[in-house]
């Protein structure tokens, strides 16, 4: 199974995606985290265009896509930003992938980095809204989802 958990910087995503992963891991089911900003380091793209984050999903999805091909089960924390390109990657996966929106109405610290043309899930998505929660509970109901 693949858990693509999207949404602007700052939402929450890694920190979900690093919960769930220690969550998994006490059950002796390990889970492979791609990570938005560890993926940037390692492919060196600092392309923050259009064509840049493009590239950055296209690379995660290929990964994620391998991992799970070899049976792994794979956790990605990305901002995605653009809905067809992630629409296009659950039409392809179909069961085998859950799209997590990741949201919050509150400021937060690294908001500077919003994505303005940030397009969020319209359809087949999961809504989590950490404005409220702390992660634990976020990730409490992300479980509810997936178990």
């Amino acid at each position: 199974m693949i858990y693509w958990l999207t949404g602007q910087p700052s939402h929450g995503k890694t920190i979900l995606a690093k919960l769930l992963v220690k969550h998994y891991e006490k059950s002796n089911i390990k889970l492979f985290h791609i990570d938005g900003d560890d993926l940037r380091k390692l492919t060196i793209n600092q392309n923050y265009s259009e064509e840049g984050r493009i590239q950055n999903v296209r690379t995660a999805q290929k990964i994620s896509d391998y991992l799970h091909n070899q049976n792994f089960d794979v956790v990605v924390s990305l901002v995605s930003p653009y809905r067809w390109l992630r629409e296009e990657f659950k039409e392809k996966l179909g069961e085998n992938i859950k799209e997590f929106y990741i949201h919050t109405t509150e400021p937060r610290e690294r908001d500077h980095f919003k994505v303005k043309d940030y397009e969020p899930p319209l359809d087949n998505f999961i809504s989590i809204d950490t404005t409220e929660d702390n992660p634990e509970e976020s990730l409490i109901k992300i479980l509810s989802k997936i178990t």
